[in-house]
């Protein structure tokens, strides 16, 4: 009886979750499949949405651009936080509290307000360029490039690298890290023999966290280019809201269902690279 009762109050208490998912996860996910595979004018099913995606050079160059601009991000949003959180972890507790403060107060403001920021400053007139021309230098257009697009994606998404680095990097024990050195390890031996392999499930999750929302987003291009770059996530927004009557739900649909595929192939290829046991998995 008093099983029966366990197991009955566990999943009273799973309910909201299970409610959750079905509400925003698997209700969406369906509409998303339907609307790739059905046509809402005739009904039927059809693969025409999905082959768009592989025949229209525009989409395809999108998508180029968004990978290649996505690794960009992530390698150097990587490139950065490592150390920092190699250092961070280092740090005295009270020391640890402060910075993880300062990292994450950026990202209590509204994504669209921090790139809006960025924007003014590298604008013609914005901050930067007024305090070059302290120094005699010309304006310089910095907005509506590449490079602006990879800054506001570094910078948007930087704390999702450094928090899961940090987590790792937290657990290596000083102790072993001292064992390391006294069994001969120089600087460069402890970092590949104890430091990267402890720490790679969160390097994993970090790249996933980072790479994800960057191949997806479309607002960052907007703003930082002005339009001048068009990602896979802008052109998906314009289908959906420019061309809804037209077959652009289906085509948005279709591409979105695409993009998730791509992920989650990138997510599973790159959680092989993590142990299970230590939690790294995120699918």
């Amino acid at each position: 009886m008093n099983k029966r009762a366990g197991t009955f109050s566990r999943g009273l208490l799973n309910t909201p979750y299970v409610v959750w998912s079905l509400i925003f996860i698997l209700v969406p996910l369906f509409f998303v499949v339907y609307y790739s595979f059905f046509d809402l004018e005739g009904g039927g099913f059809t693969l025409e949405y999905i082959k768009v995606f592989f025949s229209d050079p525009m989409y395809i160059k999108a998508f180029g651009i968004s990978l290649l601009y996505s690794v960009i991000a992530t390698a150097i949003s990587l490139v950065i936080a490592y150390p920092f959180a190699y250092f961070l972890s280092r740090k005295k507790p009270s020391s640890q509290s402060i910075q993880m403060v300062l990292i994450m107060l950026p990202m209590w403001m509204n994504m669209l307000v921090r790139t809006y920021s960025w924007a003014n400053i590298l604008e013609l007139n914005g901050i930067l360029n007024k305090f070059f021309s302290l120094f005699g230098a010309e304006p310089v257009m910095m907005l509506g490039t590449g490079g602006a697009v990879i800054l506001g994606m570094v910078y948007n998404y930087l704390p999702y690298m450094i928090l899961p680095i940090y987590t790792g990097m937290s657990k290596i024990e000083q102790p072993l890290l001292e064992a390391a050195e006294d069994l001969g390890c120089n600087g460069f031996q402890k970092l590949r023999r104890v430091i990267m392999p402890l720490s790679l499930s969160g390097v994993v999750s970090g790249i996933i966290m980072v790479f994800v929302p960057s191949i997806s987003t479309f607002y960052i291009s907007q703003k930082m280019s002005g339009g001048k770059v068009v990602l896979i996530g802008d052109i998906i927004e314009t289908q959906i809201k420019e061309y809804w009557a037209d077959g652009g739900l289906n085509r948005g649909a279709a591409m979105s269902l695409v993009l998730m595929v791509i992920i989650l192939f990138c997510t599973f290829v790159m959680n092989r690279f993590t142990d299970e046991d230590e939690g790294g998995l995120l699918v």
